[in-house]
Order: structure tokens, then sequence, then C-alpha cells
């Protein structure tokens, strides 16, 4: 089991999206595994690897009742979204401290290599469709603060900076 430290909202590599990987070896595997035990020490319900400073396209989600049910993914890319919107609130370990709600849709069609190497698509719906969306959008070089106003943004960071002081 390994825990791996999340890298600041200020590093440069959280702010730019990152490359596809071409196939899946046995070091994804592995880094699949440590993102997994890192997302349930946070306790997450999923994780983007740029978040932990690997700049790989790859995430896992577990939004279930029960841990043990992540799903990892590598490439995923949305193909449709429900026009109904979902509000939650969402925060991420590199912005400690706050969390702003925001909408997303609430239903979400993914494509993604997963773990045997082979092209999925799944349907996503609730806390699971906004966990995916939220680590696309990581894995796409955002964070959830980007959907926000750039005042509310920039309060938000201020007040995680001081949060990360203490």
């Amino acid at each position: 089991m390994t825990i791996r430290p999340f890298i600041p909202y200020t590093d440069p590599r959280l702010h730019r999206a990152v490359e596809p990987v071409e196939t899946i070896t046995e070091t994804i595997r592995m880094v699949w595994d440590d993102m997994i035990d890192t997302m349930d020490a946070m306790p997450g319900v999923g994780l983007a690897a740029p978040q932990i400073g690997i700049m790989m396209r790859l995430a896992v989600v577990d939004a279930s009742d029960k841990r043990g049910q992540a799903i990892r993914m590598a490439n995923p890319e949305v193909l449709h979204a429900s026009g109904q919107m979902r509000a939650h609130d969402e925060a991420s370990p590199n912005l400690p401290g706050v969390f702003a709600r925001i909408e997303r849709p609430r239903a979400v069609t993914v494509r993604f290599l997963n773990a045997d190497g082979e092209i999925e698509d799944r349907d996503f719906v609730g806390l699971w469709a906004t966990s995916v969306q939220h680590q696309i959008d990581h894995l796409d070089g955002k964070l959830y603060v980007d959907h926000l106003s750039p005042l509310r943004r920039k309060m938000l960071v201020a007040k995680s900076a001081k949060f990360a002081k203490r």
C-alpha cells in the first residue's frame, strides 16, 4: 500500500493537459493501485494522476457505498452528457480546506481504456458522474474552481493558502 503526496494548487503541472496513455502496462497498473490507496486514504471518491504529480491520463473513481469498487480508467472521454444538471459540493486535496457547489451533467457516457487494456463505454449517474467529470477536468488541466467566477476562485484559492499555512 502506497499513499502518494498531493502536489499543491500552485504547481504548474495541475494546470496543463496530460498526454494519452498508449497501452496498459504493469507500471500503469501499479500507479492505479497507488492512486486507489491514496484516494481511499483521503477519503475521496476519485483521483486523477496529475493530482499526485504523475503526468499520465489516468483516473480512478469509487463512489460506491462500500469501498473496493474502484474503476480504473486511462484516457477517459465523455461521449454523451445528459441535459439534466446536478449540483454537488466539490473539493480537491490540491486545494485543501475549501469546497464549492458545482453543477455538472447528472449522467454521462464515458469511453476509456480499462485495466485489461480494452476500450470500454460506461454510463455513470449521480455522484459517479460528478466524480468522473471532475477527474477528466484534472486530466485536461482544470480544477473545480475553474468553473467558478474569477472573483470566487480567487477567494477560495486565498482561503486555501491560509488553511495550508496552519
